[in-house]
C-alpha cells in the first residue's frame, strides 16, 4: 500500500503510533523513530495551538504558515526523533515549547510528520475534532460566523489529490 504511487494516508492518534511503530515514514533510518509516554506520565486532553510550517504533505501544504487551535487526547504521544531535525518532515509543530503547550515533550516541538514523497501523514492532535467551530475551545470572535474551520482544508486537498490521480 505505502509503495504504490496511488495511495494516500491520514493516521491521526493511535493511527500515527501504528505508523511510526511500523516505521511506514523513514524506512531508510538506521536509527528508527519512536512514540513514548508523554513526559507528564499522564493521559493528556487540551485544545491548543498548532503551527503548520512549511512542508510536502499532499493534506496540508496549503495550510502552511498556518496558527490554528486543534485538539489533543493521547498518552503516549512523545515523538521520540534520534536524529537532526533536518531528517524528519514535521509537517506540524505545537506552537511553544513548554508543557502543556507541548503536551507531551515531543522532539523538535512535533505534532506530525510526513513521507518523503507527502503522501502519508501521521499526527497526533486530531483534526477531524476541530472541523466546526464549535467543536472549538476558543474560536476567534470575527470568524465566528464560518460554517468550518480552515481545518477542512485537508480533506479538500486530500480529495482533490485522489481526483487528479484518477484521471
Amino acid at each position: 500500500f505505502y509503495s504504490r504511487k496511488d495511495t494516500l494516508s491520514l493516521g491521526v492518534c493511535n493511527g500515527c503510533q501504528l505508523m511510526i511503530e511500523l516505521d511506514l515514514l523513514h524506512p531508510g533510518h538506521n536509527e528508527k523513530p519512536k512514540m513514548e509516554h508523554n513526559v507528564s506520565g499522564k493521559f493528556e486532553s487540551i485544545f491548543l495551538n498548532v503551527e503548520v510550517p512549511e512542508n510536502n504533505s499532499v493534506m496540508l501544504k496549503t495550510l502552511a504558515g498556518s496558527k490554528l487551535g486543534i485538539w489533543v487526547a493521547h498518552g503516549e504521544g512523545q515523538f521520540k526523533l534520534p536524529k537532526k531535525e533536518s531528517n524528519y518532515n514535521i509537517a506540524m509543530k505545537y506552537s511553544y515549547s513548554a508543557y502543556p503547550a507541548n503536551p507531551n515533550g515531543s522532539d523538535f516541538d512535533t505534532a506530525g510528520m510526513v513521507s518523503d514523497d507527502g503522501r502519508h501523514l501521521a499526527m497526533m492532535p486530531h483534526l477531524e475534532r476541530a472541523i466546526f467551530p464549535w467543536q472549538c475551545a476558543t474560536y476567534p470572535k470575527d470568524r465566528k460566523n464560518e460554517d468550518i474551520t480552515p481545518w477542512i482544508e485537508a480533506f479538500v486537498n486530500a480529495r482533490e489529490w485522489v481526483e487528479a490521480f484518477g484521471k
